[in-house]
């Protein structure tokens, strides 16, 4: 399963960004073959619609979960759940911490 994970910068060793739609990066973690990518978030500072374009951009990278420190705003919560995408919540301290407590169950459902 491809995860996502709102992150501070592009790297597994970077902290959880708190801000889903508007974090530095999305790292996307693929758990059957252990590959990654990060994908800088080029419309953070963009004034509207940027929870649901972002959920639609990891929707069309075949995400099935995403992973965040912060809260998923309405919209692009809405967006998620209809294509199916779980989203969890951690207080992990980076982006390989937030993806070994997913891969063990031990994250929680937001």
């Amino acid at each position: 399963m491809k995860v996502a994970v709102s992150a501070r910068g592009s790297t597994l060793e970077s902290g959880i960004d708190s801000r889903f739609a508007r974090c530095a990066y999305f790292i996307v973690y693929d758990t059957d073959t252990d590959e990654w990518e990060a994908y800088e978030n080029t419309i953070a500072a963009e004034r509207g619609g940027v929870g649901t374009r972002n959920s639609q951009f990891l929707i069309s990278k075949g995400c099935g979960a995403v992973i965040t420190a912060g809260n998923v705003g309405p919209n692009a919560m809405s967006v998620l759940k209809a294509s199916g995408v779980k989203c969890y919540g951690t207080d992990a301290k980076s982006v390989k911490e937030a993806i070994e407590l997913f891969k063990e169950g031990k994250l929680q459902e937001i």
